[in-house]
């Protein structure tokens, strides 16, 4: 019996909405992943459902076995109504967190990195300027913002250099390019006047404008996410298969070319901007790119494509091979073939990777950051947090019933992730037209809370285990 309700909890949630989770007697606080078969999860279809199932502590795990056919149901144009904030409304976290705005006012904020002496380093990449906040030092002192660079074209991806504790440069990947401003330990304004690293990352600007930068731990690498600039490489002109596979040998494994040259790619440049090569390739739109710095992984959290129904294509967070292929445009989830460009690369079907962690689809992944191995502040989370991650899902517009908007956590053992998430910070959708939030980045600040930065309403989120203030 208690198995059977259990299930009924499950199915309730799924079907008519997430407050049923504890009427039906489950607690998703409690809910965790486990070796024995996951019984506490949300799998198959259950897995893949809308924002009514959301609410801190519902696992979720999807597979490739999961997948429906293409156009199983019609492809969605669903796009969001964003509302004001309803008075007094903030986003939900688990049992013993608090929440509450950090910093309100800014300009869409995006990508946030935090320094090494604890300083966040936010981008407002629309309003082309990259702010710092300084954390207050006693609770009743305020957190200091500064502009610390401007002018700069849709800045988002942010790196420090040398990696450490000691590093000399901050690095700022914008739309086509790689810049570096000096950098001294406490900078809140940049001391002088950058300097480009990259001219041009790409030969074709358009589609996705996000690029994000990280460097190898020894610093001997500098990675870069380029995105897509379509949905399925529709203005890509097509080659002869032989020419194709020739074409793979210099440029990668399913690089594409034309329009699309050095896109859907993570690359790989010296620090001083030398030697571009591919990493790895066929990655729809890799947003967060960072290392794991317990293994020293490299991952990605990526927007797959859209227009093939309201369960494909999973987004996906994953540890990035190098050399590897991970499908677009051909293939999508570890070799199935998008039926749009049926039989054009028939050689990929086995080479394509099957990414670590499948979300619902359309949830479009923005940020990607790990918890600290050992987080010591007066709000570190409790220690089963330790090495997992968090991804900030910005929300769906492709699919008839909503998705997205929310923080969720990837539980990894000894840096190996287990295929199933959490739902952390829920709460910003209002009803089926409409959210009044869209949360973007995720970093960890140095007392050990989670920022959240939400670019709807130009607010960072922070979450503290207990009721620690800044």
């Amino acid at each position: 019996m208690p198995y059977l309700r259990h299930r009924l909890a499950l199915f309730l949630a799924v079907t008519l909405g997430s407050p049923l989770l504890l009427k039906a007697g489950f607690d998703p606080a409690r809910a965790a992943p486990t070796s024995e078969g996951a019984a506490n999860i949300l799998t198959g279809r259950a897995a893949s459902g809308d924002w009514r199932a959301d609410a801190p502590g519902v696992w979720r795990k999807i597979t490739s076995a999961d997948l429906p056919p293409a156009y199983a149901t019609p492809s969605a144009r669903n796009t969001t109504k964003i509302g004001p904030r309803p008075t007094g409304a903030k986003p939900k976290v688990p049992p013993g967190f608090t929440v509450s705005p950090l910093v309100t006012g800014l300009s869409g904020p995006r990508l946030m990195r935090a320094a090494p002496n604890g300083d966040i380093f936010v981008a407002e990449s629309l309003a082309g300027r990259i702010r710092v906040l300084r954390l207050p030092a006693r609770p009743d002192q305020s957190v200091a913002t500064t502009v610390f660079a401007e002018g700069l074209d849709q800045p988002f991806g942010i790196a420090f250099f040398p990696p450490g504790p000691n590093p000399e440069w901050v690095y700022i990947a914008n739309n086509n390019t790689v810049v570096r401003y000096p950098y001294q330990i406490g900078d809140q304004t940049a001391q002088g006047a950058p300097q480009t690293i990259v001219s041009q990352i790409t030969t074709s600007i358009g589609g996705h404008w996000t690029r994000d930068i990280a460097f190898s731990p020894d610093g001997s690498k500098m990675y870069v996410s380029v995105g897509s600039g379509s949905n399925v490489a529709e203005h890509m002109e097509k080659k002869p298969l032989a020419d194709a596979i020739a074409y793979d040998a210099e440029h990668g494994l399913g690089a594409t070319w034309g329009s699309e040259t050095n896109k859907a790619d993570i690359l790989t440049f010296t620090p001083m901007g030398g030697e571009p090569r591919p990493y790895a390739t066929g990655i729809r739109n890799c947003v967060a790119l960072t290392p794991n710095p317990l293994t020293h992984d490299l991952w990605c959290a990526t927007n797959e494509r859209d227009g093939l129904g309201d369960n494909l294509v999973p987004d996906y967070a994953t540890r990035v091979k190098p050399g590897g292929f991970y499908g677009w445009p051909w293939f999508y989830i570890g070799g199935v073939e998008d039926p749009r460009l049926k039989g054009e690369r028939p050689d990929l079907a086995k080479a394509t990777q099957t990414p670590d962690v499948l979300f619902q689809s359309h949830s479009a992944p923005l940020g990607l950051v790990f918890y600290p191995e050992h987080a010591a502040g007066n709000a570190a989370f409790p220690a089963d947090y330790a090495g997992d991650a968090f991804v900030a899902l910005h929300g769906s517009w492709n699919r008839s019933l909503r998705t997205g908007y929310k923080v969720v956590r990837l539980k990894l053992i000894n840096g190996v992730p287990t295929g199933a998430y959490q739902d952390f910070l829920t709460g910003f959708v209002i009803d089926d037209a409409s959210v009044w939030g869209r949360p973007v980045g995720v970093v960890v600040a140095k007392d050990g809370s989670l920022l959240v930065s939400e670019d709807a309403n130009g607010v960072i989120w922070r979450v503290a285990y207990g009721s620690s203030k800044p």
